[in-house]
């Protein structure tokens, strides 16, 4: 066991307990109703394709328990926040961005944190002062999809350490630790100096983890930047970039890898480190 997956299966319930305690505070407030018809044909049609697995496959009653303890492990755990954005979030963000003609996006993770420190639009992000990594500076601009600058849109930045770690969701980190909003100036752009993230494994030690071994798949997810651009009469976009050459880029745990997605590092001039170039395009508002 390397020391990285020591320090992960020392805090999976954490993590978990963290993912759902987040969730559930942006969900406050929501009042959403379904309405009755839409919610039985979608239970319906859940169940019935779980049927036909179990006919399919003659899944004995042993397997039914396991599955069965397995699932009230995943509640146990606090996993389910993690279960869903791994495995099922993919599929929802596809369906509900399938109409857009500006940039790709792609999940946001459970590791997301509302209201990160209002930065400006050229700054460097939160970070600790002997902060491990490789410099990195992610430049660009926003705009519109008929070309026009978005001034004062917000870019929310956030993404693991040089270890893999997120702050609030690890211990010892400061709170805001690699998590920063920017707000873009006239022209739609923005400079965010920060370091280069590092590949991880999700939490393997709780219910997730069981899943994982039982399957014999792989927990890694490939480095990458989270973010969040929006602005005034434009839909929001959800984006995690990636690197070019990570050996997970093309089997992510998550699903989650585009290769509109796909950064291109260039080495900074005049200074250690990396710059990326990257715009974002925004969907008018339907």
């Amino acid at each position: 066991m390397t020391v990285q997956n020591e320090k992960l299966a020392a805090r999976a319930a954490d993590s978990g307990a963290n993912a759902t305690a987040a969730f559930r505070k942006t969900r406050q407030g929501s009042a959403l109703q379904v309405p009755p018809e839409r919610v039985s044909a979608m239970a319906n049609e859940a169940l019935q394709a779980i049927h036909e697995v179990a006919r399919r496959h003659k899944m004995t009653y042993d397997e039914y328990r396991i599955l069965k303890d397995w699932l009230i492990s995943v509640g146990e755990d606090g996993e389910w926040p993690l279960f869903l954005d791994v495995w099922f979030e993919h599929v929802i963000e596809e369906i509900n961005t399938s109409h857009r003609t500006g940039n790709k996006g792609t999940i946001e993770g459970p590791y997301y944190v509302p209201d990160s420190p209002e930065m400006g639009s050229h700054a460097t992000i939160s970070m600790r002062a002997d902060e491990k990594g490789e410099a990195l500076r992610f430049q660009g601009q926003v705009r519109s999809t008929d070309g026009s600058p978005l001034g004062g849109a917000k870019v929310e930045l956030w993404h693991a350490d040089a270890d893999g770690f997120y702050s609030q969701y690890a211990p010892g980190l400061p709170e805001w630790n690699l998590r920063g909003t920017f707000t873009a100036d006239e022209e739609g752009r923005f400079q965010i100096d920060t370091v280069l993230p590092a590949p991880y494994q999700i939490p393997t030690d709780g219910a997730c983890g069981k899943l994982i071994a039982a399957a014999g798949w792989h927990a890694w997810r490939p480095a990458h930047l989270h973010l969040k651009v929006g602005a005034q009469g434009h839909e929001q976009l959800t984006a995690q970039l990636y690197f070019p050459g990570d050996p997970h880029n093309g089997d992510d745990i998550a699903s989650a890898v585009k290769p509109e997605l796909m950064l291109d590092p260039k080495p900074a001039d005049g200074s250690a480190g990396k710059v990326v170039d990257y715009d974002f395009v925004l969907d008018p508002a339907s």
